[in-house]
C-alpha cells in the first residue's frame, strides 16, 4: 500500500476561485497548483519545464492527485496563472504561513522591494513588475509580499502589505522611501516597532536629525539620554568599524506634535571602510520607536539587509528570478508566489547541509526528499 504524502499546503491554495468557465476545465485548479508547486521546488523556471516535469513524475503525482486528464500542457499552466486572481493567491499564502509559523517577539521584518526584470514585455508596453516582500529575518522566512503598482511605486505598496501581516511584537525595518508618516503610524497600530532609514531628500527632518546628533556630541549628550555600540569587521581586504549612536527619549525634541507616531530615538550609523589602503567614511541617520539600546538598535540595521543577502540573492542566483521571461497578465505576480512558498520550504529543510540549488536538485531526484519539504508545509 502507497502512503500518500503530507501536502497539507494544499488545503490552504483548494479554496483558490477557478477562472476558467466549465467546458475548458479538463484539469483540476488544485492538481494545476500542486503540480506547479511541486516544478518550481525542482527548479523549474518556465510553463514547458513545469509540464515536462509533470509528465516525468507522473506515476508519483498520481498518487495524491486525481490528474483526470494526465498532465495540463504548458499552455494550460501558462493561461490558469494568467488568469488567477493574485490577490487571492496571497492570501493563501498567508493563510498558509500563519499555519506554519508564528513570528516570535523580537523577530526582525525587512521589507524591501525587488523588479522582476524579465516581466517586461515590450510589445505589450509592459514594464517590469516590482514585488515589495516581507522578510523574517532570524526565521529566514517570506511572510508576504505585494505587487507594486504600474502607476505607483513602493510608499504605496508598503502600506498594504502590513495590513495583511501580523507583526505584534516585531520590529520592521524599511530603507528611506518607507519613511513615511502613514507607514510608521500601521506599524505602531500593529503593535511593533519601527527603524527606518532617511535620507537628504527627505527635507526637514533629516536636517532636524542631523543638527541634533551635531548637537549631542558637542555637547557631550547634556541633557539628552544615550547609548553607543561598536562592530569591528575584517575580511578579503576590508576593514570595517562601525559606530553606532542611539538618543532617545527626543519627542519633545524633535516631534513636540507626536506627528510621527512613537517617534522615541533617533540613532546614527558611521561606517569607516578602509579598502585597498582607501579609506571611506560613510554616515546614515534613523528614526525609531526604539528606545536607548543601540546594540538593539544596530542588530536591527544590520539585519535589513538579510532581505538582499539570504532572499533576493537565493531569488536570483538559485532561482533565476530576474532571467524568467513569463510575463502575461497575473502570471508574473502569481508566479512569484510559488518562488516565495520554495525559497520558504526549501530554507526550513534543515537536515540536508548543502546549498538551496543542490536541495532543488534532490528534490527533482528524490520523491522522498520533496514529500519532506512538503511536509514542512
Amino acid at each position: 500500500m502507497k502512503l500518500k504524502p503530507k501536502i497539507t499546503i494544499a488545503d490552504h491554495f483548494a479554496v483558490m476561485s477557478d477562472p476558467r468557465i466549465d467546458r475548458t476545465k479538463r484539469h483540476k485548479l488544485i492538481d494545476i497548483l500542486t503540480i506547479a508547486l511541486c516544478a518550481v521546488i525542482c527548479g523549474a523556471e518556465s510553463w514547458v519545464a513545469i509540464e515536462l516535469y509533470g509528465c516525468t513524475k507522473y506515476e508519483w503525482l498520481k498518487t495524491f492527485l486525481e490528474l483526470p486528464n494526465g498532465i495540463p500542457s504548458h499552455d494550460t499552466f501558462a493561461r490558469v496563472f494568467a488568469q488567477l486572481n493574485p490577490q487571492q493567491f496571497q492570501e493563501c499564502f498567508l493563510s498558509w504561513m500563519r499555519s506554519i509559523q508564528k513570528v516570535t517577539s523580537g523577530e526582525i521584518v525587512a521589507i524591501d522591494g525587488k523588479t522582476l526584470c524579465g516581466s517586461n514585455d515590450k510589445a505589450s508596453g509592459q514594464s517590469a513588475i516590482e514585488i515589495v516582500s516581507a522578510w523574517a529575518t532570524t526565521n529566514r522566512l517570506v511572510l508576504g509580499q505585494v505587487k507594486v503598482d504600474s502607476n505607483s511605486n513602493e510608499i504605496t505598496a508598503i502600506p498594504e502589505l502590513l495590513k495583511v501581516l501580523e507583526l505584534s511584537g516585531c520590529i520592521v525595518t524599511i530603507d528611506a522611501i518607507g519613511c513615511q508618516k502613514n507607514i510608521v503610524k500601521l506599524i505602531v497600530q500593529q503593535e511593533a516597532d519601527y527603524v527606518i532609514t532617511l535620507k537628504k531628500n527627505q527635507g526637514n527632518l533629516y536636517d532636524e536629525v542631523e543638527k541634533l546628533i551635531d548637537e549631542g556630541i558637542r555637547t557631550g549628550f547634556q541633557g539628552l539620554k544615550h547609548s553607543t555600540y561598536k562592530t569591528e569587521e575584517f575580511g578579503h581586504g576590508r576593514h570595517e568599524i562601525r559606530h553606532y549612536l542611539m538618543l532617545s527619549n527626543i519627542q519633545e525634541k524633535l516631534d513636540p506634535d507626536s506627528v510621527w507616531a512613537k517617534l522615541n530615538s533617533i540613532g546614527m550609523v558611521e561606517s569607516v571602510r578602509e579598502l585597498d589602503g582607501k579609506t571611506t567614511v560613510e554616515t546614515r541617520y534613523f528614526i525609531s520607536s526604539l528606545e536607548d539600546n543601540a546594540q538593539k538598535f544596530a542588530n536591527s540595521i544590520r539585519s535589513h539587509w538579510g532581505i538582499e543577502n539570504s532572499l533576493h540573492w537565493i531569488l536570483d542566483v538559485a532561482l533565476n528570478e530576474d532571467d524568467c521571461r513569463i510575463r502575461k497578465e497575473n502570471a508574473p505576480q502569481n508566479f512569484a508566489v510559488l518562488r516565495h512558498i520554495a525559497v520558504n520550504l526549501l530554507g526550513k529543510e534543515k537536515r540536508v547541509k548543502v546549498g538551496v540549488k543542490n536541495k532543488q536538485f534532490l528534490a527533482a531526484m528524490d520523491n522522498q526528499y520533496l514529500t519532506r519539504l512538503l511536509s514542512l508545509a
